[in-house]
Parts: C-alpha cells; sequence; structure tokens
C-alpha cells in the first residue's frame, strides 16, 4: 500500500524539510521505494539536504514549476542513490529501495493553481502512487499555494483511495506551538481548507500527527554541564509548553514523534547516517534512533488512530 506524506509547517525552519529528507532516506533504507516531491515552490532546496550538487537551487529545465505549469511533459527525476556527492550514500546498500528526489525549478516560485495545474498535481501523484511505496511532499511554509493545490487534488476522486498523512513539523517553543495550531485549527487552515474542497473534515484530522523538532532534553549529554539553575528552568518551560500544546489540541496523543536539538541538524541540515554516529562521532546515536523511529511510524496505522 502507498502512502502519501504531506509534511507541512507554518514557519519557515523547523526542521521541516530535514527532517522529512532523513525520513525518507530511514525508509528507502528499510526498503520502501520512496519519491521525495519538492513543493517548497519558494525555495525548492531539498537536494541540499541529499547533498546533489548540481540542483542545491532547484532543477535548471524541467522541474515541477515547469510541470505543474505545462511546460514540460515530465519532471525531472534524481536517482539520489547515483547522483548525490555524500559518500555514504554513494555506497548505496543491499536491499534498499529507490530513492527518487522530484525538484522544482531553479528560480521559481509561488503560483497560483488553475484547472490544469491541479490536474496535472492529480496526474503525477497517480503515477508515483504505481511505482512508489512512500511519497513525502515537502510543502511550502505557511497556507501556501502548495497546500492549497494538495487539498484540492487528495480531494479529487482519483486519489481517494490513496492514504493521505499530514506531517506538521513545528520547533519546541511558543511562537511555533501557537503558530503549529494555527495551520492546522484557524481560519483558511488544513481543517477548514480541506472541508471546503470535499473532504470529510473529521477524517482529516484524523490524518494529521505533529513533528516536534528541535526539543532540547536537559537530561541529554548535550546539556549536562549547564547550571543547575538553567537545567530547572528548562524542564519548568518544557512543562509549560506541554500544557500549551495540549490547550491548543496539539498535544502528545497527536505526537508521531520529537527530534532532540541536534547541530549537526541546525548547522548543517544533512541526512544523518551511521558513518556521523559510528565513525565521525558527530551525531547522537539517540537521533538516529528517533529518525528511524519516526520513519516506521509514517505507515503504521496504530499511528494514526486506526486498528
Amino acid at each position: 500500500m502507498t502512502v502519501l506524506v504531506l509534511a507541512a509547517s507554518d514557519k519557515g525552519g523547523t526542521g521541516r524539510s530535514v527532517t522529512s529528507a532523513n525520513l525518507a532516506y530511514h525508509r528507502a533504507l528499510a526498503g520502501d521505494d520512496v519519491a521525495y516531491v519538492d513543493f517548497d515552490f519558494g525555495s525548492p532546496t531539498a537536494a541540499a539536504v541529499f547533498d546533489v550538487p548540481d540542483v542545491l537551487r532547484g532543477a535548471r529545465d524541467g522541474g515541477l514549476h515547469s510541470y505543474l505549469e505545462g511546460r514540460a511533459a515530465e519532471p525531472v527525476r534524481i536517482d539520489i542513490w547515483r547522483r548525490t556527492e555524500h559518500p555514504v550514500l554513494r555506497r548505496r546498500p543491499n536491499g534498499s529501495g529507490r530513492l527518487v528526489l522530484l525538484p522544482g525549478d531553479a528560480g521559481g516560485g509561488e503560483f497560483a493553481t488553475d484547472e490544469d495545474a491541479l490536474r496535472r498535481c492529480v496526474d503525477l501523484l497517480l503515477r508515483l502512487h504505481t511505482e512508489f511505496d512512500v511519497i513525502i511532499v515537502d510543502l511550502s511554509a505557511g497556507r501556501s499555494y502548495a497546500m492549497d493545490m494538495v487539498l484540492e487534488a487528495t480531494a479529487q476522486r482519483e486519489l481517494r483511495e490513496l492514504p493521505a498523512r499530514w506531517a506538521v513539523f513545528h520547533r519546541w517553543t511558543r511562537q511555533h506551538v501557537i503558530a503549529a495550531a494555527g495551520l492546522v485549527f484557524a481560519e483558511r487552515g488544513i481543517l477548514e481548507g480541506g472541508a471546503e474542497r470535499g473532504h470529510d473534515k473529521d477524517a482529516l484530522q484524523g490524518a494529521i500527527r505533529f513533528v516536534r523538532a528541535a526539543v532540547p532534553d536537559p537530561d541529554s549529554a548535550l546539556w549536562s554541564h549547564v547550571p543547575p539553575a538553567q537545567s530547572a528552568w528548562m524542564q519548568m518551560y518544557d512543562e509549560k509548553l506541554r500544557r500549551l500544546a495540549a490547550d491548543l489540541g496539539i498535544g502528545d496523543s497527536v505526537v508521531l514523534g520529537t527530534v532532540p536539538l541536534e547541530p549537526i541538524l541546525l548547522l548543517r541540515e544533512q541526512l544523518i547516517t551511521e558513518e556521523e554516529v559510528v565513525s565521525t562521532q558527530i551525531a547522537t546515536a539517540d537521533t538516529l534512533e528517533v529518525l528511524e523511529e519516526i520513519a516506521r511510524r509514517l505507515t503504521d496505522d496504530t499511528y494514526w488512530g486506526q486498528p
């Protein structure tokens, strides 16, 4: 069964793209064929996370902008295992599935969706559905044209059999918690926008989970040397954030996973492999394990309110 994962956030800098890319990588390692679709139209830079040098800012010709606007018959596809400069990824492990990037166009930007673009979007998702086990669509931040397009597309009759799951990313701060809740529940948010386009509102809400990124753990080695007063404040404020998230409807019961504050993700924005944990030791084993677990949960029905 193919699963469509729509990666959304209300703000930039949430870790949406870098976490989604890591999840795609781990699903491919597990043997799934994975398509990563860069619908971040204003900033199509997912290739930077995968270390694909010639499309760091999008494809020069034939990217998703060109396809959706009817200037290309098919969007460019990048075989990440073959095109990456990441030394670990170039040694594709035995048993791994395909890992394919569909980049946006270099210099592209947000654009309003017309009927032709909508039809091309639906056709693209249908074709990917026949080829891949997991499709991750990285959406522009906020209430964007990209979000409107996929809400409209997934409401079409042809896509009703394709399970669509929303992963809403936010950092563990007061502003980000409020913004993430607003993206889902506020006016013109996912639920209201989906209902206007024909989605069942309750079913759509059941298909939304939250991913907390850059969450500091006061008990981790990274924070073991902070003064006692600072550690106590961090724990107190963490509890306040949990209460705020619960009050806004995005509490622990609808969280798909929590990614710890990890310098390599914040500064380098790259894939975390065993090489970074075991050999160079520039990333922690805890973060790698968390990413592997969230990747598994993407298709585990028990984490999406289903038996």
